[in-house]
């Protein structure tokens, strides 16, 4: 049964917002982490400066020394974030990282990862990551928000239902 995904805060050296999100990246892809931590962002805002009399639009973090994640929260996901350099921890009493709520989501302007998923209900699609890795599901339902299909695996002469993330697919061509 999927975990549930939430919104961290992390806490990182000033100036390594950027440095963290990279690595971190990194980090996912070299141990395939994707099913545990699905996005990384450093809120920017765009501001106007003005100079010698010229309007110069430049970025601005909006929360300086902190970079946002969404992941599913189990010692795996939390050893990797929190040995990432530049990390000096998640925001939460004592060592208990506390997800953001619905609203502190919305009143920040956090933007889900639009998904650009190109599959149809009945096609077929191969299994890339997980334990049903290298089986064929046929989707039986896409829900966009939550970035997960519904399907049927045929294994051992019978349909099983999995739920899988839309990185844990790949439409066969």
């Amino acid at each position: 049964m999927p975990e549930d995904v939430k919104w961290y805060v992390v806490h990182t050296y000033s100036g390594y917002e950027n440095k963290v999100k990279v690595n971190l990246e990194k980090t996912i892809d070299n141990r395939d982490l994707h099913n545990l931590i699905h996005d990384i962002q450093v809120p920017m805002e765009e501001q106007v400066e003005e100079k010698d009399g010229k309007q110069k639009i430049t970025l601005r973090k909006v929360f300086p020394g902190y970079v946002l994640i969404k992941m599913i929260m189990n010692d795996e996901s939390w050893y990797v974030v929190r040995n990432t350099r530049g990390v000096t921890g998640f925001v939460g009493p004592g060592s208990k990282p506390v997800p953001l709520t619905e609203e502190e989501i919305q009143s920040m302007g956090i933007k889900d990862k639009p998904v650009d998923i190109d599959l149809e209900i009945g096609e077929s699609v191969e299994i890339v990551s997980g334990p049903l890795e290298n089986f064929v599901a046929v989707i039986q339902e896409i829900n966009l928000e939550k970035g997960t299909m519904k399907g049927l695996v045929n294994m051992f002469g019978r349909e099983t239902p999995v739920e899988l993330d839309f990185n844990q697919i790949k439409k066969i061509d």
